[in-house]
């Protein structure tokens, strides 16, 4: 399993050292010795070496990663190039569109979002190949909940999109009158209509960024 550079590795130092962390990663080697996990190793913390701690601005909470192959690699919703983007992602392309006007690309690599500060991270970090959650309670949660304490101390405006239950749960742990927590259905065909469309969600944030004197995201994907 690789391990964590950067400001995030100095911030999350205390928590390597605790025993479930230890546990956590000799299972998880484990795992990728012995089946096929996703995504590749190497890609295990992409969210964290693509978006330093102190360039964080927005954060997108997913649960796990997509256990198909090829897709995913360490950005929650985010899919390589080359593969088809998952219905949630069809989703938040949509909602993307009516909110903002964002022209709606082939492809489904989120990249450049976390290039600019938006955080894609999901909850458990690894997943056995065609078995959702399978990494469930081994020790991600915990570490992943120790990454969002970190990011509630920050002294500065973080924007929190929390979409779906289990993601709005973790708005109790976040208490800095500093930050914007928005909260909607998750964008999955089974809840998006239930209010995920419509949150307005992305011009919501770039105007937050704006009246914080924050450099907005730039959402558009196309290449043209």
């Amino acid at each position: 399993m690789a391990g964590i550079t950067g400001d995030w590795q100095d911030a999350l130092k205390d928590e390597f050292k605790k025993p479930y962390y230890k546990e956590l990663y000799e299972k998880v080697n484990q795992e990728y010795r012995t089946r096929k996990i996703f995504p590749a190793s190497r890609d295990i913390f992409n969210a964290f070496h693509l978006t330093p701690l102190e360039k964080v601005k927005v954060v997108i909470l997913g649960q796990d990663p997509y256990h198909g192959d090829g897709q995913a690699h360490g950005l929650c919703f985010s899919v390589q190039e080359g593969i088809t983007p998952p219905p949630s992602l069809v989703n938040i392309y949509k909602e993307l569109h009516d909110d903002i006007g964002f022209k709606i690309p082939a492809h489904g690599c989120l990249t450049p979002w976390a290039q600019q500060g938006v955080l894609l991270l999901n909850t458990v970090l690894t997943v056995r190949a065609y078995a959702a959650l399978s990494h469930r309670g081994i020790g991600w949660e915990q570490f992943t909940d120790a990454v969002i304490q970190v990011l509630n101390r920050q002294d500065r405006p973080i924007i929190f999109l929390l979409w779906g239950a289990p993601a709005g749960q973790k708005a109790t742990m976040l208490d800095n009158p500093k930050h914007l927590i928005l909260k909607a259905p998750h964008p999955s065909p089974l809840a998006a209509h239930r209010g995920f469309f419509g949150c307005k969600h992305f011009s919501q944030t770039n105007e937050f960024l704006t009246a914080q004197q924050v450099e907005p995201i730039r959402w558009e994907l196309s290449l043209d």
